[in-house]
């Protein structure tokens, strides 16, 4: 009697938990394939569109490898190579920030924020300005200072562990540190120098050419599914190192390689197209916003990465009265989004 009153047994629970489990994961991969298709579309447009329009049969055509007028040179040879580039790195970009900030439980925890991007910065300014070094040098440079100031700001906030507050704190003293390094540099600067350091540094896609691909694809091949393997790993530790360790997870091993693989990724994202600013900041809380139904955010935030690249990218192209590269564009919507994210941190009594 008393059960007929409550109306729910426990085969009813189960099935209505199981049913609500399957809406979720519908939802979820309604919403991917939705993203997917919103950044085979948008790489649709930066080929065909332009100063000239190609059809899509043209395009098609230049793909497959054959030789049209015209088409041939620019899309095979200036636009492909470009929108290539873009979805790439703005993968690995979305991949490697939500990283950051579902492990340490924070927004503010993106390689533009904890030094990375500006270490990144000062040694390629440092290899073309003071070294007069150019093209793969100045690309080494860059994921060899990435993953180095990645590991100097993991080891001057580690105590007794890694709290994200203070690895955040410190790796904004870092940056701040590298980017008056970088301003010195280009004080000595000559001019054709500086011209060349300035366009590196804005994040720019301009001059995409198959050499730069490839590195970035490769990282991502090698270390992506990495980090989709140490998806579950990853959502554990958003509950605390204590928690995690007492559902069985390797805390230190796991940050480890997630700290190592993210940095990976954003380094050659960065040597290969400059830092094209607040990609990975932006990308992880669009996608959070979007994703309803919960789950890894990996995926949904390298979608939403590489759709913000192809979108700024084309826009700074021709939307406007002249050319702006990519880093500019990315820039304008990240800094106010940035300046709203600490208002209402702020607002709600917590630090940051």
């Amino acid at each position: 009697m008393k059960q007929q009153a409550v109306g729910v047994t426990p085969s009813t629970t189960a099935e209505d938990l199981v049913r609500g489990r399957n809406r979720q994961l519908t939802r979820r991969r309604r919403t991917i394939w939705l993203l997917s298709v919103l950044v085979v579309l948008m790489f649709a447009v930066t080929l065909m569109f332009g100063k000239t329009f190609y059809p899509p049969g043209e395009v098609i055509r230049v793909i497959r490898g054959e030789e049209v007028p015209g088409a041939s040179f620019t899309v095979g040879r200036l636009r492909l190579p470009r929108a290539v580039l873009a979805v790439l790195v703005g993968l690995c970009l979305g991949i490697g920030g939500v990283t950051f900030q579902t492990m340490l439980r924070n927004p503010l925890a993106s390689p533009d924020i904890i030094g990375i991007s500006s270490g990144a910065s000062a040694a390629a300014a440092f290899a073309i300005v003071i070294l007069s070094l150019g093209g793969a040098a100045v690309s080494a440079f860059a994921i060899v200072a990435g993953l180095g100031i990645a590991l100097l700001v993991y080891l001057l906030s580690f105590k007794s562990g890694v709290v994200g507050t203070r690895l955040i704190l410190i790796g904004i003293g870092v940056a701040a540190m590298l980017e008056s390094i970088t301003s010195y540099i280009l004080t000595q600067a000559a001019e054709w120098d500086l011209r060349d350091a300035m366009r590196w540094l804005t994040g720019s896609l301009n001059g995409a050419a198959w050499g730069q691909v490839i590195p970035v694809l490769a990282a991502l091949l090698v270390l992506g599914p990495v980090l989709l393997g140490q998806s579950r790993n990853l959502a554990t530790l958003r509950l605390g190192d204590d928690a995690a360790s007492a559902l069985g997870v390797r805390v230190d091993r796991t940050r480890l390689i997630l700290v190592i693989s993210a940095v990976g990724l954003i380094a050659f994202a960065t040597a290969a197209a400059g830092p094209i600013a607040f990609v990975a900041f932006l990308a992880g809380p669009i996608a959070a916003r979007i994703m309803t139904s919960g789950g890894s955010l990996l995926v949904p935030a390298a979608l939403v990465a590489a759709l913000l690249v192809l979108v700024a990218d084309f826009s700074g192209q021709y939307l406007f009265g002249t050319r702006f590269p990519v880093g500019v564009v990315t820039g304008a919507l990240g800094a106010p989004y940035l300046v709203y994210l600490i208002i209402r941190t702020n607002s709600r009594g917590r630090s940051l």
